[in-house]
């Protein structure tokens, strides 16, 4: 695929972004004065500081919280555009600063259980499809299995068996490569399970394509036609929905950093939801979509370069 497509392609999506953006800002913006609360009392210090009727009315006047709700949003915006996402009302702190601090944590997180989740499926689909039908058959059941399961129940029996039972992880996460185990096993497994699916599927039909059965007669084995010619064209689809696959991650570590006491983004966006803490809420959900929109760029240029039959294709 020629440089300049592939740069000409990064510009549009690039383009796209800036209203996917805008998007999830306003979204964000009008679901989140929907959650009860008062944004003042939460500034004041939540609902057990009893601050009186006067402080709270000084407050809405400092903020901007007593004009109306699109002149909110539209002051919103204004600062979004100068690159200024606010203070967090419940924190007293940037929220660019706030979400720094937090943001490599969930990053590391997410990157950590891609990875896992990636080995897991290759070496799932490898060897169903080596396996005969009985093994497809049990490679089926698992995918299906792994994929169903919710993070909440999935962080649960980890916890129970390998820190309650065993001993051998912590159950709440630390700074040392042990507290992030549990972490990204719960994460990575049902989005193994996904990507396994596919991967076999399309691994199936790769070995039945005229490229693989002219090597095997050729006198290459069967391990080698699957590692070197069926693989790769197995792991396209699944490098297109990588992408999203950090979003699913991402979303997924709300649940995980609350369970595992985990700081990061997740348990940020958590607590700035229950305290009606809109800069907060905002900033995150927009650093996210920023994520998921840059992954999304990424994956489809990589898969445009390993497939260049995909530029031709469009080119036509």
């Amino acid at each position: 695929m020629p440089r300049s497509r592939v740069l000409r392609r990064v510009a549009l999506r690039l383009a796209g972004a800036v209203f996917v953006l805008w998007a999830v800002a306003t979204l964000t913006f009008f679901a989140i004065h929907l959650v009860p609360g008062d944004p003042a009392q939460a500034i004041l210090g939540g609902p057990g500081s009893q601050a009186s009727q006067k402080a709270l009315d000084q407050v809405r006047a400092d903020y901007g919280l007593d004009q109306p709700l699109v002149v909110q949003y539209v002051a919103m915006l204004g600062r979004l555009l100068t690159g200024d996402l606010g203070d967090s009302y419940d924190l007293k702190t940037p929220v660019a600063a706030l979400i720094g601090g937090q943001l490599l944590g969930t990053l590391a997180l997410a990157g950590l259980a891609l990875l896992v989740a990636w080995v897991l499926a290759v070496g799932l689909a490898l060897w169903s499809t080596s396996a005969g039908r009985v093994g497809r058959a049990i490679a089926g059941g698992l995918e299906l299995t792994a994929a169903a399961l919710p993070h909440f129940w999935l962080a649960t029996v980890l916890i129970a068996v390998f820190s309650t039972t065993l001993g051998w992880l912590p159950p709440v996460s630390n700074d040392a490569v042990s507290g992030l185990v549990l972490p990204v096993i719960t994460l990575a497994v049902p989005l193994a399970g996904f990507l396994a699916q596919i991967m076999r599927e399309q691994m199936l039909q790769a070995l039945e394509q005229p490229f693989a059965v002219s090597a095997a007669a050729r006198g290459e084995t069967a391990a080698g036609v699957r590692l070197r010619h069926a693989l790769r064209h197995a792991a396209l689809p699944a490098i297109n929905l990588s992408g999203w696959a950090v979003g699913y991650l991402i979303s997924g570590a709300v649940v995980v950093e609350t369970i595992f006491a985990r700081p990061g983004l997740g348990r940020t966006l958590l607590r700035a939801t229950e305290l009606r803490d809109v800069p907060v809420v905002v900033g995150v959900v927009l650093v996210v979509a920023l994520v998921y929109v840059l992954m999304t760029i990424a994956t489809d240029v990589v898969s445009r370069l390993a497939d260049p039959r995909m530029a031709r294709e469009e080119s036509a």
